[in-house]
């Protein structure tokens, strides 16, 4: 549910796109997301980074019951081509399929989604995941700049958004704080909901309020990483 910009409950459309800036964090939200929803697709629609691809997961998914749909030729995991596998409209044409697609990076990873001009009349989501350390996404400007961007070249509306502001392994509570206060001033220029806020499992507890629904993130990308 939210009320004036502020959710505290997602009930998630069937359909849901990813979108963002590059390194926003859109593959381990897609990841935590799918799980957390139990769908039954997680759709990787990124031909434009070959790093931290949902694509990479598929053997951990498939433990949760979920079916990865890659936009590469489906059977060869590691090869990167600018292919849309006719699977990824399965979603679309089965309503009762639950989705979450990870899009490619900016503007031109949002293209893609005019593959699915046919199907405005369907109930979809968008959701812009901000990380308000990234340089091109660091004030309320630059993120309503790449909003106007992706929302140009996708022809879909941005319909929420969620803060993803981290330092990786030495983020605080503070700084996704600080996030949130950079986005809160985009919710109210552009009237979109704070849908989510990711907080790092190793820095979450019970009490904590942000704006939107709370994601418990796990990393499944960066583990291994400092």
């Amino acid at each position: 549910m939210c009320k004036a910009n502020y959710c505290t409950f997602i009930i998630m459309k069937n359909i849901t796109f990813l979108t963002g800036y590059y390194g926003s964090g859109k593959s381990e939200l897609a990841m935590n997301l799918s799980i957390k929803e139990k769908v039954d697709y997680v759709v990787d629609l990124d031909i434009i980074n070959p790093y931290f691809r949902t694509r990479e997961q598929e053997s951990l998914l498939s433990q949760f019951g979920i079916e990865t749909i890659s936009s590469d030729l489906d059977y060869k995991i590691h090869i990167d081509m600018p292919y849309i596998s006719k699977r990824v409209f399965i979603p679309f044409n089965n309503q009762e399929k639950r989705a979450i697609y990870d899009l490619g990076g900016n503007d031109q990873g949002a293209k893609l989604l005019r593959q699915f001009d046919n199907y405005h009349d369907t109930e979809i989501d968008l959701f812009l995941v901000v990380n308000v350390f990234r340089p091109e996404s660091g004030d309320p400007e630059k993120i309503i700049k790449l909003i106007n961007q992706i929302e140009g070249m996708s022809g879909f509306k941005i319909t929420g958004l969620i803060n993803n502001s981290n330092l990786l392994r030495d983020t605080t509570i503070e700084d996704i704080l600080f996030g949130e206060e950079i986005i809160k001033e985009v919710s109210k220029k552009k009237n979109l909901p704070i849908v989510y806020t990711a907080v790092w499992e190793n820095i979450y507890a019970d009490n904590l309020v942000f704006q939107g629904e709370i994601l418990k993130l796990k990393l499944y990308f960066r583990k291994n990483w400092l």
